[in-house]
C-alpha cells in the first residue's frame, strides 16, 4: 500500500468453481496497463462461488476489457474507479489499538497508549491486513491467550499464511518460542519479515514462501506443539491431513478465516484427522476453532 495519492481502478467478477476463478486471475494479469495485484477467493463455499479482484493503477484498456468479458461470459463484472486519497493517513486515523487477550496491536504511531503490562506487537499502517481488527487475527490471538492460560508451553510453532506475522510474533514474544511462518504471497511474506523486525523478534522466527504444510522448510522444524492456519475453509479441509503430518499427540491447532455456518463442517474434517475442539471464539462473522491432536500418526479410524 503506497502513501502517495493516487486513482485506483478495480474489476470485480464472480465465476463458478475454483477452476474458472483461477483462469480469469490469470487472463486479469495479462491485461494491460499491468496490474498491482490479482487474487481470488471463496464467498460462497455451499454453492462455489468465487470472486476475482483486479487493482490497476491506470484505467483498464477497454480491448483488453472486451476480450475478458468475451472470454468469461458467464462472470458478473463490476468496474469502478477509487477517488484518491492518502491510504496510510486513513489507516492511521481508523486503525486504534486493538486489545486480545494479553496482547494488544498497535502501529507505530501508537506505541504510547498501548497498556505496557500488554504483549505488543507492532503492526505498520502500511501494512494493513492482519493488525487484528478483523475478527479472525484477534481471535486467533485469543485462543493462544487460553492456552496460555492452561499452562501449554509451545516450543515450535507453525504460522500458515502469516499475513503480517501477528500471530508468529505473538507465540514468539509470549513463550520464546521457535516459530516457522508461511504464506504464499511473496509481499506477505516482505511484510511479515518487516514486522518481525520491528518487533524486536527476528531470533526466534524463520519466514518462507510456501503454500504447504509439508514442504521441506516446513517438515525440518517438525513436530510442531501449536499451529495456526488463519486462511479460509476450502484450503483449510486441504491442510488437514498435512497438518495432521507436522504435529504430535496433544498438539494444539487454531484455526480461522471461518464464517460461522463454515465452521462445523472444517471442524468434522479435522475430527477425522484426530484433532477434537477445545474451544470455539466467535467475533462478529468469524469463528475461530482451537482444537488438540489426539493421535500420534495417521488418521483416526472413522
Amino acid at each position: 500500500m503506497s502513501s502517495a495519492a493516487g486513482e485506483i481502478h478495480t474489476i470485480f467478477a464472480t465465476v463458478d468453481g475454483e477452476g474458472r476463478a483461477q483462469a480469469l486471475a490469470d487472463a486479469m494479469e495479462k491485461m494491460q496497463p499491468e496490474p498491482a495485484g490479482v487474487g481470488c477467493f471463496e464467498v460462497d463455499e455451499d454453492n462455489d462461488v468465487w470472486e476475482v479482484a483486479g487493482y490497476f493503477g491506470a484505467n483498464p484498456d477497454g480491448l483488453s476489457l472486451s476480450l475478458l468479458g468475451l472470454a468469461f461470459p458467464d462472470a458478473n463484472f463490476v468496474v469502478s474507479k477509487v477517488p484518491p486519497e492518502d491510504w496510510v493517513a486513513k489507516v492511521r486515523r481508523e486503525l486504534t489499538p486493538v486489545q486480545a487477550g494479553r496482547f494488544t496491536l498497535h502501529g507505530g504511531h501508537d506505541l504510547g497508549n498501548a497498556p505496557p503490562s500488554s504483549i505488543r506487537l507492532q503492526i505498520e499502517a502500511a501494512m494493513a491486513f492482519g493488525t487484528g481488527h478483523h475478527g479472525t487475527t484477534r481471535g486467533c490471538l485469543m485462543a493462544m491467550d487460553e492456552l496460555a492460560r492452561q499452562s501449554l508451553y509451545a516450543r515450535r510453532v507453525l504460522d500458515l499464511g502469516t499475513g503480517t506475522g501477528a500471530l508468529a510474533m505473538g507465540a514468539a514474544k509470549l513463550w520464546k518460542a521457535k516459530c516457522i511462518a508461511t504464506d504464499i504471497d511473496q509481499v506477505a511474506v516482505a511484510t511479515a519479515r518487516e514486522n518481525i523486525r520491528f518487533n524486536g523478534t527476528g531470533a526466534f522466527i524463520r519466514t518462507y514462501e510456501a503454500g504447504r504444510a509439508t514442504g521441506p522448510d516446513v517438515l525440518r522444524y517438525a513436530p510442531y506443539s501449536l499451529v495456526f492456519a488463519n486462511i479460509l475453509a476450502a484450503p483449510l479441509k486441504r491442510l488437514a491431513p498435512q497438518i495432521a503430518a507436522v504435529t504430535d499427540s496433544g498438539s494444539a491447532v487454531i484455526l480461522s478465516g471461518l464464517l460461522h455456518r463454515q465452521a462445523p463442517g472444517v471442524a468434522r474434517v479435522f475430527e477425522g484427522w484426530g484433532m477434537h475442539v477445545k474451544q470455539r471464539i466467535r467475533l462478529g462473522e468469524w469463528t475461530t476453532l482451537r482444537l488438540q491432536r489426539a493421535h500420534k500418526y495417521g488418521c483416526q479410524d472413522r
